[in-house]
């Protein structure tokens, strides 16, 4: 994670991260479909021939569960993954990583600082962009990071457009996500941040928007399956230029699990222009 938005929020992201390091992995185990969700995110970013030959870099990496998503989808891949939290990286560090991944800490702020330049074949950005205190300047460096054609995955929650998916997420985060959080590491500060950044973040058509408008094509956004349906999505958009991956809305289609995002306003369980 990087630096959390100035204003009303004074609680500093990465520290906050460090704290929590040791118990990460076993809160968001307790989500269903945290994993999965992440793999489908990386999955629709269309990387061909099982990475191989192909750069990624996954910003906001944590512990390494976003990493291990795009090695799923690019198991031939060389994969750098950065985090602003040194204690979040000192666990994703200990795992079993193959020879292509390497962990990098610092602020996505600063990327030229721990050297990270382009030419990237994609970028992965989960639940990480909402914590960014310029966002269209972070999507615009991103974008110099990235070949030609190449696409950026944004995996972030949006509920600003519907009523229910702000409900749904407020129950299930202080009837779940911070009663577990209090229980289980003495502290809910992260999460009660968590809860409240999630409420202020762009809506989905908001958040489109500002894609395009910082310079992405082909931009789409979808969905999850489950209770985060309409709550967690992936946000997907390409730099301008000849397209050297699988066509987002074609990889939709082969994938009938990866539910799309209907239009604003239409209720959960109905189908789009019912």
């Amino acid at each position: 994670m990087s630096a959390a938005r100035s204003g009303r929020d004074e609680l500093s992201v990465p520290r906050a991260f460090d704290a929590q390091a040791r118990f990460y992995d076993k809160l968001v185990g307790a989500n269903p479909g945290y994993h999965e969700h992440l793999r489908i995110s990386a999955r629709r970013m269309g990387l061909p021939n099982r990475g191989a030959g192909l750069r990624l870099l996954d910003l906001g990496c944590g512990t390494g569960a976003s990493t291990a998503a795009l090695l799923d989808a690019a198991p031939e891949a060389d994969i750098t993954a950065v985090d602003a939290s040194a204690e979040m990286l000192s666990v994703a560090r200990r795992k079993t990583w193959p020879a292509g991944v390497r962990f990098l800490h610092g602020n996505v702020d600063e990327l030229d600082r721990i050297k990270i330049v382009g030419q990237y074949d994609g970028i992965m950005a989960a639940y990480l962009v909402r914590n960014l205190s310029d966002r269209n300047a972070a999507l615009r460096a991103f974008q110099t990071l990235l070949r030609p054609g190449a696409p950026l995955a944004v995996h972030e929650y949006s509920v600003a457009d519907s009523a229910r998916s702000r409900m749904i997420w407020t129950a299930v985060s202080w009837g779940v996500i911070i009663p577990m959080a209090r229980l289980r590491t003495g502290s809910a500060t992260l999460h009660r941040y968590l809860w409240r950044s999630v409420l202020d973040f762009d809506g989905v058509e908001a958040f489109t928007t500002r894609m395009g408008a910082t310079g992405y094509t082909d931009v789409i956004v979808s969905t999850m399956p489950g209770w985060q349906q309409h709550i967690v999505h992936t946000f997907l958009g390409r730099k301008p230029g000849r397209r050297e991956t699988a066509a987002p809305a074609d990889l939709l289609a082969e994938d009938p699990a990866d539910a799309p995002t209907p239009p604003v306003g239409i209720e959960m369980g109905k189908k789009p222009g019912a």
